[in-house]
């Protein structure tokens, strides 16, 4: 095997920056490092909310926090409001927190299931901070309760902030449009030929280079594993408009007739896109669409954006690890887009490879991003296919197609139990489980005996006393603007 001292990443953007931030920064006092982007090619950039992973990579890259939220005009983030989901009218928010307390056996949602049906319990989401919180916009953080958070960032912002870590950390930048990529007799990649002529040779390559997957499809012919019969979305159409108020701390998820809306409040914008499937839905339509659902006024032109929801046969072929759009695509309805970066960096970070790559290294890679990917398309289906919609052809499609024999498990057990397991390589916990499959209309039929063991009011002040902790906690939290202005020293 050969020893891994060059490391090439083609493509900028968020993805090409981490990686080459994460690279230079946590493996790379040996390597050699080099990223070929090209300021002609665009980058998607609307993966402008995240999940709690976030936190972990921005943390061992040591980034403080309050720079972090001046540099890319951050606001925090405690969920997502979905809208119009289950039903017209109705609303719920899967929010990042943990919900009451539960014990070894059973988690709080059984409790509060016997609870629902002696009378004692108030609605789920008032036993979370985080949940409540978002509601009555406060943000902060706690000495004596940890708060669960995310981020809306500007992925521009925070791509041009990476940059500069792994410039300084010794990456070298190249400018530049790949015209070809060389291989070897074997079928690995040798370089990256750049159309002014030069030669970018290396040992490693990192696809970044977005949904075209130039070096992982074009030149390596991976194969794509295509989800569009579970997720029939394959447009978006982004649009940037001015603040009219002070930034939320979540996320509003819109569903329409034939997809739906994110808003993502950042401290000076608010980013703006339209998810849809252009069998019901046209192109102009749905600009239009877009246009009669924001406020304030647009401060950029529509970007169109087509997509095609799936993975990667193998996230890592040969000499090549494809990270971001390059491996795949699941839309953005639960903000996943930039997980999938840093979970694709940190297992390569874990795995890699410097003394040469072992074929038993890069399958234990494959096997783990595929499985969670699995993971996160199937919570991602769950909210179309679980709702009480027939308004259109699109919700009809949606409720009643087949859906993957692993999430119609999950749902018959949680249906029947009340069970949920958090499972291997699933980034989702048992809780945005429980928020989503009961926001979405799922009641569990049952509880665990566990909870039998209480007395009526035993259970009675058992769920008091949780609320009383969620009480405590919002009595400490501020404005969530008035946060961010004296925390990030705005």
């Amino acid at each position: 095997m050969q020893a891994i001292k060059k490391v090439v990443i083609a493509g900028g953007g968020t993805a090409g920056w981490m990686a080459a931030a994460a690279l230079s920064k946590l493996v790379g006092q040996k390597l050699d490092i080099t990223l070929v982007e090209s300021e002609a090619i665009g980058t998607i950039g609307v993966g402008e909310a995240t999940i709690p992973s976030i936190l972990t990579i921005n943390r061992l890259l040591q980034i403080p926090e309050p720079e972090f939220l001046r540099e890319t005009k951050a606001t925090f983030k405690l969920g997502i409001a979905f809208e119009n989901w289950r039903k017209l009218g109705h609303r719920y928010i899967h929010s990042f927190g943990d919900t009451g307390t539960g014990c070894w056996a059973a988690g709080f949602h059984h409790f509060w299931r016997r609870g629902l049906d002696e009378g004692y319990s108030k609605p789920y989401g008032d036993y979370c901070l985080e949940l409540k919180a978002a509601e009555a916009n406060r943000f902060g953080l706690l000495s004596q309760q940890k708060v669960n958070y995310a981020y809306h960032l500007d992925a521009t912002r925070y791509a041009a902030y990476l940059r500069k870590l792994a410039e300084r950390a010794g990456v070298i930048r190249v400018e530049g449009m790949i015209d070809q990529v060389v291989k070897t007799e074997t079928g690995d990649i040798q370089s990256l030929r750049l159309a002014d002529g030069q030669n970018i040779d290396g040992d490693l390559f990192i696809d970044c280079t977005g949904f075209r997957g130039l070096l992982i499809e074009d030149a390596l012919n991976t194969g794509y594993d295509d989800w569009s019969e579970w997720l029939p979305c394959d447009r978006a159409v982004a649009l940037q408009t001015e603040s009219v108020a002070d930034p939320i701390p979540y996320t509003r998820s819109i569903a329409h007739g034939s997809g739906w809306q994110w808003r993502i409040p950042l401290q000076h914008r608010v980013g703006n896109g339209l998810v849809y499937c252009s069998d019901y839905l046209s192109d102009d339509e749905a600009t239009a669409l877009l246009h009669r659902h924001t406020t304030g006024k647009p401060t950029t032109d529509p970007r169109l954006i087509r997509f095609q929801t799936g993975q990667r046969k193998q996230y890592w072929n040969k000499n090549c690890v494809a990270i971001g759009l390059s491996s795949g695509f699941i839309e953005p309805l639960e903000s996943t887009s930039i997980h999938f970066i840093q979970n694709g960096l940190l297992w390569l970070l874990l795995m890699f490879p410097s003394h040469g790559i072992a074929d038993s290294v890069r399958n234990e890679y494959n096997a783990k991003l595929r499985r969670e990917a699995e993971h996160i398309r199937d919570f991602i289906v769950l909210h179309y296919h679980l709702t009480e919609r027939n308004d259109t052809e699109f919700w009809n499609r949606c409720r009643t197609m087949h859906i993957p024999d692993s999430l119609k498990h999950r749902m018959e057990l949680f249906r029947e139990t009340g069970t949920v397991y958090k499972l291997q390589d699933d980034v989702f916990a048992e809780n945005s489980w429980v928020q989503v499959m009961m926001g979405q209309g799922l009641i569990p039929e049952a509880y665990h005996p566990i909870v039998d063991q209480m007395s009526g009011p035993e259970l009675s002040q058992f769920l008091a006393k949780n609320m009383e902790k969620v009480e405590q906690g919002m009595s400490q939290l501020p404005d969530h603007t008035a946060f961010i202005r004296r925390y990030a020293q705005l």
